[in-house]
């Protein structure tokens, strides 16, 4: 059997060019969905956040406490294969959520966004957060319409995690560290991971902090809102 088009066959053949193709015109599709979603986020000042990582990084518990503590306006949509386990605990926390599940998809794209967006109803002047699908593979090659990138590595995890997934790093604007509560109980090397992460993108920032006792958390809330104004501004004078 063809391992391409599952036709029964003894001859060798494949499709290798078509696949190409799909896969481009995917993509190509999907960035003109997400330039729509950035016209619409911009025109109402709304500052949008992919958040990308592994599973069990900490995205929920970080934007649990984000939404806790931030005063503006903010609005989350949530993206797993199944449940609405962290929408559930988004509006617990005092903000406004959308669960997007995905089945057996592995990342959350475009039009998926553009549909929870609607459902939100959006505030002009808030902040939304994307909460993508845990994943370090496929979530980097969809543009959503975000602001911008925020990919999120806990202490738990290894150090080499930008050499191993460069694209998801290369590709953010800002390296959240997690969990640094735990680093005195862990071999874990924190200027190890800086080091690499710098190699695949030299411009990238990090914050360190703990979403379980806040430390960090004054600098992160710092960024936001410092962004916040930067694209507001940008608006203003467009």
């Amino acid at each position: 059997m063809c391992v391409d088009c599952g036709c029964h066959t003894s001859e060798e053949h494949s499709h290798p060019k078509r696949r190409i193709s799909l896969e481009g015109d995917l993509l190509a599709a999907n960035d003109r969905l997400a330039a729509e979603n950035r016209a619409g986020f911009e025109s109402g000042d709304i500052f949008t956040l992919n958040l990308l990582s592994s599973p069990g990084s900490g995205k929920t518990s970080i934007l649990e406490r984000t939404v806790a503590e931030l005063t503006i306006s903010v609005a989350v949509i949530e993206g797993d294969q199944q449940t609405g386990n962290d929408a559930a605990r988004i509006e617990a926390a005092g903000a406004r959520a959308v669960q997007v599940n995905t089945g057996s998809g592995c990342h959350l794209d475009a039009r998926m966004v553009s549909g929870a967006a609607d459902e939100l109803g959006l505030e002009s002047g808030s902040i939304l957060f994307i909460e993508n699908v845990g994943n370090l593979v496929c979530p980097a090659l969809f543009d959503l319409g975000e602001a911008v990138r925020v990919v999120i590595v806990s202490v738990t995890e290894g150090e080499d995690k930008p050499e191993k997934y460069p694209y998801i790093f290369r590709n953010a604007d800002l390296c959240l560290i997690n969990k640094i509560d735990l680093l005195p109980y862990l071999d874990f090397d924190l200027e190890a991971l800086k080091k690499s992460a710098l190699s695949v993108n030299p411009d990238l920032f990090f914050i360190e902090l703990s979403a379980r006792d806040g430390r960090g958390f004054p600098s992160w809330l710092s960024w936001l809102e410092e962004r916040k104004k930067v694209a507001s501004g940008r608006r203003a004078t467009a």
